[in-house]
């Protein structure tokens, strides 16, 4: 019987919805939001983010400024309880979709795998 791996994947992402890393992401997500102060310097440290990733992406120079830019909003989120709150369940979260990762490429690195091994026999 064969398997729809897009029902899997459906059921799965049910299942990170329902998920405690997730929940906690969500409330930590929400409570950010709903704090003018956090929301603000969250939104400001996400699009320095964004900013600085879209530059590498396209090869370009990130100047002195923009680093230490960076840094100083980085402190900044740090020292909110919010949002270091938040950044700790996006963690979370990141380690446990790295896990999930692992478990679904694991028929494709022992296939691939295994080809190595017999080519190098």
């Amino acid at each position: 019987m064969a398997v729809n791996l897009f029902d899997q994947a459906n059921e799965l992402e049910s299942a990170i919805r329902q998920s405690e890393e997730f929940t906690n992401l969500k409330e930590m997500y929400d409570a950010v939001n709903s704090d003018e102060s956090a929301k603000g310097i969250f939104e400001n440290f996400r699009n320095i983010q964004l900013s600085l990733q879209q530059k590498q992406m396209n090869g370009e120079e990130i100047s002195q400024e923009e680093i230490e830019q960076a840094q100083k909003t980085a402190q900044l989120v740090q020292q909110h309880e919010l949002i270091a709150k938040l950044m700790e369940a996006e963690q979370r979260m990141s380690m446990t979709v790295q896990e999930l990762n692992k478990v679904i490429m694991k028929p494709l690195e022992e296939l691939y795998g295994s080809m190595e091994n017999n080519n190098e026999q």
